[in-house]
């Protein structure tokens, strides 16, 4: 019962970590929120039911499984104050983004302008903040889970949209190690979730895949930044068309006269 328990409890944890309510639980299972809340309670599942549980949250039972192993492992998400203390101390970031995708302490201080006293002192703080724990010869024990995400609109992704957005996109993603795929269309609710719930898969299996490639030295890994993002929009050099009220006789929805401007999801 106590394996089941902790189970639970970490099932829960990747939820929260992905922002995922008991409500979005239950519109994907047909059931009612109240149901979802007992089974979470009573700690009742049926395989079937913990497997669509895992979908929704892109999260693989292997994983969910493996973080048994490892309970001291259960930061999912820093504190606002925490990544605040990031964002104002970029060189703390630097050797926390290192340390998720597992440089070594004489990785960092060999191709980034840091000595051995500041890198220490830095790992310190992580240690501090139980983002790490760092061991004796200065070896880095990550203690985050492969769910670990910055908090929505936090100040790390305002940090990244205010100064790295530019930077990133500053390429034709064309070359060998790149990707950018633009795409628009209308769905409903249910095809959102459905997409919401790859997208959420896609990103655990990227955090998997560093986890994976952790063994290999620096050398043999580049650094790559994968950045999902859906939501209902319309740009806006076509907002600006869109009609305050709709044609007397015709939908919201209506393909025509409309028809162009069907193709965008509406903001």
């Amino acid at each position: 019962m106590a394996r089941t328990a902790a189970l639970v409890e970490s099932l829960k944890r990747e939820l929260r970590a992905r922002n995922i309510t008991y409500a979005a639980v239950a519109k994907r299972l047909d059931m009612s929120e109240a149901s979802v809340k007992r089974m979470f309670s009573q700690k009742e599942f049926t395989l079937s039911r913990l497997d669509a549980i895992c979908e929704v949250a892109g999260l693989e039972f292997t994983d969910l499984a493996r973080s048994l192993v490892a309970p001291d492992a259960v930061i999912s998400q820093l504190t606002y104050e925490q990544e605040k203390e990031f964002v104002d101390n970029q060189k703390l970031m630097l050797v926390a983004l290192l340390s998720l995708n597992h440089y070594s302490f004489d990785e960092m201080i060999a191709l980034f302008e840091l000595d051995a006293a500041e890198c220490t002192r830095l790992l310190a703080r992580l240690d501090r903040l139980k983002f790490i724990e760092l061991m004796p010869n200065n070896r880095i024990r990550l203690l985050v889970s492969r769910a670990f995400a910055w908090i929505p609109d936090g100040p790390i992704q305002r940090f990244f949209k205010a100064n790295g957005v530019g930077d990133f996109f500053r390429s034709s993603f064309d070359g060998e190690d790149e990707l950018m795929v633009l795409a628009n269309g209308a769905l409903s609710r249910s095809s959102m979730g459905a997409l919401f719930a790859r997208l959420r898969k896609t990103a655990a299996e990227f955090s998997a895949m560093r986890s994976d490639d952790a063994p290999l030295p620096s050398s043999e890994r580049a650094p790559v930044t994968l950045l999902l993002a859906a939501r209902p929009w319309l740009p806006d050099f076509l907002r600006k068309y869109r009609r305050k009220e709709p044609i007397r006789g015709q939908s919201p929805n209506s393909q025509a006269p409309r028809k162009p401007a069907r193709a965008l999801s509406p903001n």
